[in-house]
């Protein structure tokens, strides 16, 4: 297997209060920075821009979004799923990490996750 098809991705999609968007930015940038110290490859913050489809299921109906939210999409690039398993136990022994997670700017019982192995790579 080449490197490129060994690749894993840790995603995340969640609802996120237009007002709290600025304290979830600086969470985002300092959750990512930690990630990338221990290795992550990349890590990317998405915020909902077009999300009134009109196929499929919209992200705003998957994630319960309610008035005055939207929907964050996120995730972090790892060189494989041993890889991943590395950084993360890392990140999560990192003491900068640590937080009430009765304070995130989110509700983290409304997000959703997944890990996935590469299908196609164009």
């Amino acid at each position: 297997m080449s490197e490129e098809t060994m690749r894993y991705v840790d995603g995340f999609v969640l609802p996120v209060a237009r007002k709290n968007l600025p304290a979830y930015r600086r969470l985002a940038r300092q959750a990512a920075k930690i990630f990338r110290e221990h290795g992550a490859l990349e890590v990317r913050e998405y915020v909902g821009d077009k999300l009134d489809v009109e196929f499929g299921l919209p992200f705003p109906k998957l994630a319960k979004v309610k008035r005055g939210e939207t929907v964050i999409f996120s995730w972090i690039l790892f060189k494989s799923r041993a890889h991943r398993d590395k950084v993360m136990a890392k990140v999560m022994a990192d003491s900068r990490m640590d937080m009430d997670m009765n304070k995130l700017p989110f509700d983290i019982k409304r997000m959703a996750v997944g890990g996935f192995s590469l299908l196609v790579g164009a």
